[in-house]
């Protein structure tokens, strides 16, 4: 009979999760792993698999995370632009910290197709409520009605990559926050 499990699983997802965070997948050993996690090699094994598919699902939880972050973010505010600014700023406050998206785009590229799914799967989600909030802001005058709603909302995210990518190599807040006020200044 097997022993039941002993520790949190989540927990320990999100402790894998900042080691990815700060290491990459290729940066991360299986000891640095458990010992982060707290559990055994066969432990981390019987409950997540191999290293590659703890990191799909440390990517897809950190993924989902932020997908929710930004959400709250944008949803914030009377006008949709406020909303949008919001979660700008959101991304300027933590853009020092690693962002384990972006980084497994950075490390992987388009070469692991699995990745590459649930990437994709956040990316639709965080465009979708993008472009509707987009929308929003152009009925209500604040966004220009010539740009199409589906490109804004691309380099929107595009935009947030280049944020957290210039936060993590050491661009001081007013930087960022002129990259933000940038990119909002090019929806008017």
């Amino acid at each position: 009979m097997a022993r039941p499990r002993e520790f949190d699983a989540e927990l320990a997802l999100d402790a894998a999760i900042s080691v990815f965070r700060e290491h990459g997948y290729e940066g991360s050993s299986a000891q640095m792993l458990v010992d982060a996690m707290g559990i055994g090699r066969q432990s981390l094994y019987a409950a997540f698999g191999d290293k590659w598919q703890l990191y799909r699902s440390a990517v897809g939880r950190y993924g989902m995370g932020e997908c929710a972050a930004h959400l709250e973010a944008i949803r914030s505010g009377g006008r949709a632009i406020n909303g949008i600014d919001a979660m700008l700023r959101r991304v300027v406050e933590t853009a020092s910290q690693p962002c384990l998206g972006v980084s497994s785009i950075c490390e992987f590229g388009a070469s692991r197709p699995d990745l590459m799914e649930i990437n994709a799967l956040l990316a639709r989600s965080l465009h979708a409520i993008l472009a509707g909030r987009i929308r929003n802001a152009q009925r209500e005058g604040d966004v220009a009605t010539g740009i199409d709603p589906d490109t804004i909302a691309e380099f929107l995210i595009a935009n947030i990559a280049g944020i957290r990518v210039a936060g993590r190599s050491g661009a001081d807040r007013a930087t960022l926050n002129s990259l933000a006020d940038m990119a909002l200044r090019a929806l008017r």
